[in-house]
């Protein structure tokens, strides 16, 4: 479960004016922190299939995401892309 702490400093990093909560931006990079946290959670208990099908929907979602972006605006999908380090 990602932290108050870390939703808002993930919030924060691209959000496009201060009560932006929901632009594709701020929804990745929500998507991405909670996919590593789960990621490491999957590298410890290797049989939580929950956790793995979680995992898997999260990570279409982004990229569900990280499609739309690209479509509507190209600039910000390669600076997101950047900043959160996520590879295409």
């Amino acid at each position: 479960m990602i932290t108050k702490e870390d939703k808002s400093k993930a919030v924060a990093d691209l959000a496009k004016h201060k009560t932006d909560v929901g632009s594709p931006e701020v929804q990745i990079s929500i998507l991405t922190k909670r996919i590593k946290e789960v990621t490491e959670h999957m590298k410890v208990h290797k049989h939580d299939f929950m956790a793995r099908r979680g995992l898997v929907q999260m990570v279409g979602q982004r990229k569900k995401l990280l499609k739309y972006l690209s479509q509507t605006n190209f600039d910000s999908y390669k600076k997101t892309l950047e900043k959160l380090g996520l590879r295409k």
